[in-house]
């Protein structure tokens, strides 16, 4: 297996399509669309169409899976967004959640000064003329109650970390797991950003994937290990390639206030290396913080050793989004076919296609539609499906190259006689007869040897 440990000066292979092309296609055939458009838009605020939240349902799957479904040591949680503000007092966000911001003092801009490159500013290009850094907390806050003064004040969580620490006894003793044990969780956080750019790369609301293990503090750099090989491969088994991810463990400087040690999933994006999903050994920082303020025991009575103990914790944490933009730029590929056509093909794994399987009838004709419908009909179960009979068939497959789709099937006139359909397959175009009575499995065998093989942990470098 390709080391995921790829020199800051690569090479690795560069992607084809660059940010500008990908947002483009997104609000063309429905993944993105920019929110409230019709009044001008909201800065980096996105609305999802009907093959975005499809994409985006299957990377969450796809985690929840992984993470939880298949796993016996690891349980789901739902957490309240807004909740009571002492969490955040403890966990330190309240005083420490903070990025540096500079002001323009030419056109009044406002910038987090780690994004301003050569003491020139990002928007009207003026040199060395800002202001004094100062620290600017990024956690939103709301409202709650009738009375709209500081009493009421609370916060949009900024991470669905938090839930699961203070739940941490309310888990523990409900499922009666013994350490190493994790709690999983799914949901939307808010940042106030002061820089929100890369399209949904970063953005002041977005969805989270996290899981705190709980284990042994005398295992706990083991486990941390552990989780980077893990978290690597989950991204093998979508489809990234090797040479455009790598892990990067943080410098003693970048490690954050909870932090013991922090790696970091990298991806290689058209504008460089970016973060996809941070892998953080919290120590027991979080628990003794909740322990301490809350005046409650959060603590873990070991049988073995007949003693309590707090345990550390490593934390895997994603963002879909980020996962979602990775997904698309990653599938991208502009082909140029013989006789000076092309076609986008956009190479999604199947667990992840938004339609892994489109019916498209030769014709709009009375003739094939009912026995086009009736074969989506069958199929609609068993697959994510799509029926597509506008313009000329040439135009359908391109159509659904271009949002990913791996299988179509054609039902032409000769199915009337032969009960028999023509699948289509995306990255090869190339077509085989299958009779329907076998379509199912057919396509059931085409779909899953067309996923990417997922290495052992053995064959994983870190």
């Amino acid at each position: 297996m390709t080391n995921a440990q790829i020199p800051e000066d690569g090479p690795p292979s560069e992607m084809q399509a660059d940010l500008e092309t990908i947002t483009s296609l997104a609000k063309r055939r429905g993944f993105v669309f920019p929110s409230a458009e019709i009044y001008g838009g909201f800065a980096a605020a996105y609305d999802y169409g009907p093959l975005g939240v499809e994409l985006k349902r299957n990377i969450r799957d796809r985690w929840w899976r992984a993470m939880v479904q298949e796993r016996d040591d690891v349980v789901g949680l739902e957490a309240a967004i807004i909740t009571n503000p002492a969490v955040w007092v403890a966990s330190g966000h309240v005083a420490e959640f903070t990025d540096p911001l500079v002001e323009c003092l030419s056109c009044q801009g406002r910038f987090r000064a780690d994004h301003v490159e050569a003491n020139t500013c990002p928007n009207c290009g003026t040199v060395g003329k800002f202001s004094e850094p100062r620290k600017f907390n990024m956690m939103l806050s709301t409202i709650v109650g009738p009375v709209a003064d500081e009493s009421g004040r609370a916060f949009m969580r900024p991470e669905t970390a938090q839930g699961m620490f203070v739940n941490f006894d309310n888990v523990q003793t409900t499922t009666r797991k013994r350490l190493p044990f994790g709690v999983a969780q799914i949901g939307k956080s808010f940042r106030n950003e002061i820089t929100v750019k890369q399209f949904i790369f970063r953005t002041r609301e977005f969805e989270q994937m996290e899981m705190e293990y709980f284990c042994h503090p005398a295992t706990s750099l083991e486990t941390h290990a552990y989780w980077k090989k893990e978290r690597l491969r989950w991204y093998y088994s979508l489809g990234i390639r090797p040479q455009h991810l790598r892990l990067r463990d943080h410098r003693p400087d970048e490690l954050s206030h909870y932090s013991k040690a922090t790696a970091d999933i990298e991806v290689h994006y058209p504008w460089g290396w970016g973060e996809v999903e941070g892998i953080a050994h919290r120590g027991a920082y979080d628990l003794t913080q909740h322990a301490t303020h809350s005046g409650k025991r959060l603590t873990y009575f070991d049988p073995d050793t007949n003693e309590h103990l707090v345990p550390h914790v490593v934390e895997p944490a994603a963002g879909v989004d980020r996962i979602m933009l990775t997904l698309m730029l990653e599938a991208y590929e502009e082909q140029h076919l013989d006789g000076g056509d092309s076609r986008v093909v956009m190479h999604f794994a199947p667990a992840i296609a938004p339609v892994t399987v489109a019916i498209l009838p030769l014709s709009r004709k009375d003739t094939l539609e009912p026995t086009a419908r009736r074969i989506w009909e069958m199929l609609r179960p068993t697959f994510r499906t799509q029926y597509d009979d506008a313009q000329s068939i040439g135009r359908r497959y391109r159509r659904q190259d271009e949002i990913g789709t791996p299988l179509c099937v054609t039902v032409d006139f000769e199915t009337l006689t032969d009960d028999a359909v023509t699948i289509r397959e995306r990255d090869t175009m190339a077509q085989i007869r299958v009779p329907i009575a076998g379509l199912i499995g057919a396509l059931q065998g085409r779909l899953a040897a067309l996923e990417p093989r997922v290495p052992s942990l053995d064959e994983i470098e870190v």
